[in-house]
């Protein structure tokens, strides 16, 4: 019991030394003072903890890893900003959708009013004018791209090109069938659900172990009761008592993802 209280508690302490004397990932520091705060809470998940990591250092060191980033950065708060930004994007790309929509009609209009009405306006009529003008301040543009392009557009005369309406409407069509997905696997299972909750830290913590269990990281077989999950995820997350979550609540959770995921 002492042995594994020591194995995790040394973990945090060099957490804490190295994050402090370097200035660094102070949220991560944060869940390390909770779980040294609270430990008492956290006796028996920590034994349960080292004895399926085998008695390994190294293991142990892992798992407490993915604890730590998990609940800096995929905890519930961060997965409700992260749903924001996420609604945010899809709407942007709908605005662009929209008004590239509007631009490349006006855009068609503007040349058919040239070509017909009898008058002209000075603005630009070849899509590679408007790439020059856009990289004009573009040091390397200028030295590596700029003559092969005058040279390949002086090859090819204006019908082998796209013209400036096409080439904003492919940007209408690009932004209306874009799919907004996450960079990271965990931010994905943290905000698989519609609506934030604590089980977006479950979720994003039991990636982590998905992804390291293979032996190398973390043991194959590398499974903790629900009762030692609902414990980390108390502390590491500062629950307080009307809070907590159970091991009950853990399981639910699993075995309702599990049949999501059939």
């Amino acid at each position: 019991m002492e042995e594994a209280r020591n194995a995790v508690e040394n973990i945090l302490e060099g957490h804490i030394r190295y994050n402090t004397n370097n200035d660094i990932l102070p949220s991560e520091t944060t869940v390390c003072r909770r779980l040294l705060v609270r430990n008492t809470e956290l006796i028996e998940a920590y034994d349960e903890l080292w004895a399926k990591t085998n008695y390994s250092e190294f293991y142990l060191q892992v798992f407490i890893d993915g604890l730590l980033g998990t609940a800096a950065f995929w905890n519930p708060s961060k997965m409700a900003e992260a749903r924001r930004m996420r609604a945010k994007l899809e709407d942007v790309n709908q605005k662009i959708s929209g008004v590239a929509m509007e631009l490349a009609e006006l855009l068609r209009e503007r040349t058919k009013l040239h070509d017909h009405s009898g008058f002209v306006s000075e603005t630009h009529y070849h899509v590679l004018e408007v790439l020059g003008e856009a990289a004009r301040n573009n040091p390397r543009f200028a030295s590596f791209v700029q003559e092969p392009l005058k040279a390949l557009r002086g090859q090819f005369d204006l019908k082998y090109w796209p013209s400036i309406s096409d080439f904003v409407f492919v940007l209408q069509v690009d932004a209306a069938r874009a799919t907004v997905n996450a960079h990271h696997s965990l931010t994905a299972a943290g905000t698989a659900s519609s609506r934030p909750s604590r089980a977006d830290f479950f979720r994003a913590l039991f990636k982590f172990i998905e992804e390291n269990r293979d032996d190398g990281h973390l043991p194959t077989g590398l499974k903790l009761t629900d009762a030692a999950y609902a414990s980390l995820a108390n502390c590491a997350l500062d629950l307080g008592p009307d809070d907590l979550a159970s091991a009950e609540y853990v399981k639910r959770l699993r075995q309702r993802d599990r049949e999501e995921d059939r």
